[in-house]
């Protein structure tokens, strides 16, 4: 997608006072129907500067096929497009690691205006939201997500203010929740409900793209 110089300038100095590394815009079919959101990009995205290409994204590959889908079929992008990391003391060598950690308040901020301007290009008739994070991020809503996996909402979008903060758009989109590909990883007994819940969404989908019955 080609973003105005304008708009990554900002992200990227926005996002430059936090523990942040990489930059990663995003990828896919930008005409596609579907847009998954995820959270941040992690070690191998934030060094490739492609998004979900780790361990998360082979679980990732694993889920579009359950819902009939590929890369090429949607387009891919994160709520904030640097990786957060905290340092912590390695555990079979002397010195100190970057892990991966969660976004902040402060850095999904930072990152706002850039996703805002890709789902305005896009126009997806439905947003997956992978995780809490973006979830959150994109309804604005924090309903816990066991509650909510797989279910199709015809909600409006948190968008950014630097005047007023968050508001919301005017336009309402279909958002679907599902747990980030990473949650199996540590709660393995999930999977199941990941498997059900992908399934009730491919139903869906398959059913937004079929003909309209003409009664005939």
């Amino acid at each position: 997608m080609n973003i105005p110089d304008g708009i990554k300038t900002e992200a990227l100095r926005r996002i430059e006072p936090y523990d942040v590394e990489g930059f990663v815009l995003g990828a896919g079919d930008e005409r596609s129907d579907i847009m998954i959101v995820g959270e941040a990009p992690g070690e191998n995205e934030a060094v490739k500067g492609e998004p979900f290409i780790g361990r998360a994204g082979k679980e990732l590959d694993k889920q579009l096929d359950i819902l009939g889908l590929n890369r090429k079929d949607i387009y891919l992008t994160s709520v904030v497009r640097s990786r957060p990391y905290r340092w912590v003391e390695n555990t079979n060598k002397p010195g100190y690691r970057k892990a991966n950690r969660k976004p902040n308040k402060k850095e999904i901020i930072a990152h706002a205006k850039l996703l805002d301007y890709q789902i305005d290009q896009v126009k997806p008739s439905v947003i997956i939201a992978l995780g809490s994070v973006a979830y959150q991020r994109l309804t604005g809503r924090e309903d816990k997500m066991s509650s909510i996996i797989g279910s199709v909402m015809e909600v409006p979008l948190l968008k950014w203010s630097d005047e007023e903060g968050w508001i919301t758009s005017e336009e309402e989109y279909k958002v679907v929740a599902l747990y980030h590909p990473a949650a199996v990883f540590y709660n393995p007994k999930i999977r199941s409900e990941i498997e059900d819940s992908l399934k009730n969404v491919r139903e869906y989908l398959q059913n937004e793209k079929a003909p309209e019955d003409s009664g005939a």
